[in-house]
């Protein structure tokens, strides 16, 4: 198979590895991106991708929770293009969809589209957003949602870059000032750092074997005997929990204290038990590759038409 300097580059883009290393770990991986991946990752030459995938796709991400604080929910809608984006119709109907989503008992988007939309008893959420589609000219499409509810707690929302990414984070065992602060805290955290998963526990098995596998091969390309390989494969896997793992990260604004920590010195503080329960992050597009048109043959074809 051919490698394109295109592929070159989005690998480049993907790993922050080398041109000529990214090269031939395609040349190796026969033009297979997630393979060639792991063979610079093997290698030691890339860090792992804590989200695969280009972000490209356009649209916004939402968020709303409820004016009592006990319910919410983040949606993304994707649109064609950051103009239609930043429409304020598009805008609308996303900030009517996050209501909706956290209003309703739906479990499903699909669930969702067929009820009464919340802005217009008069037509569905199906129809509503058809009727946006014809109007503005442009597909459109109601993505995903999370909801979140809480009784004895605190639901934070952060959204950041105008509607790029959205956190929502779920703190129980109090609602006092104390737990707020906690929550915004930790709202910034996600959306800073990306944590894949809340605590170690929650890691899929297939993930950590897959880790440990990468480990150890980076550590027998380094030369290292094999009595000492294991030892530096589970040092190795203990730095990736606190990559990805909220509670195991480090603090961005203390680097001494890891987040756990930080919620264990607070919860003395809020005179209870705080826990994280729940948390999210939308990033607008992530995992949707693009279509890329030829600017110059788009108005070829508009001026035909």
């Amino acid at each position: 198979m051919q490698i394109t300097a295109k592929m070159v580059s989005e690998l480049r883009e993907r790993t922050g590895a080398g041109m000529m290393d990214c090269k031939k770990a395609l040349v190796q991986a026969e033009g297979d991106m997630e393979k060639a991946i792991e063979i610079l990752r093997e290698k030691g030459l890339a860090a792992a991708a804590k989200k695969a995938g280009r972000v490209a796709a356009e649209g916004v991400v939402e968020t709303y929770i409820t004016e009592d604080g006990k319910v919410g929910a983040v949606v993304e809608v994707n649109c064609e293009t950051d103009f239609v984006g930043k429409n304020e119709d598009f805008v609308n109907l996303a900030k009517n969809l996050a209501k909706q989503a956290a209003l309703s008992s739906a479990k499903t988007v699909e669930e969702i589209l067929e009820e009464k939309y919340i802005a217009d008893e008069n037509m569905t959420v199906r129809e509503a957003i058809t009727s946006l589609i014809a109007k503005l000219g442009e597909n459109m499409t109601f993505r995903r949602f999370e909801r979140f509810n809480v009784e004895n707690g605190v639901i934070m929302d952060y959204i950041h870059g105008g509607g790029r990414i959205a956190v929502m984070v779920q703190v129980e065992g109090a609602n006092n000032e104390v737990a707020k602060e906690v929550a915004k805290e930790l709202a910034l955290q996600i959306a800073a750092a990306n944590p894949l998963y809340l605590v170690k526990e929650e890691v899929p098995q297939d993930v950590i074997e897959k880790e440990k596998e990468i480990y150890r091969q980076q550590a027998l390309n380094e030369g290292k005997p094999e009595k000492v390989v294991e030892k530096m494969v589970e040092g190795r896997l203990q730095k990736y929990f606190k990559e990805v793992c909220l509670l195991e990260q480090l603090w961005i604004r203390d680097q001494d204290k890891t987040i756990r920590k930080f919620v264990e010195e607070k919860s003395k503080e809020a005179n209870a038990e705080l826990v994280v329960k729940k948390f999210v992050r939308f990033e607008k597009g992530e995992g949707i590759e693009k279509k890329e048109e030829n600017f110059a043959e788009e108005v070829m074809k508009q001026a035909k038409a």
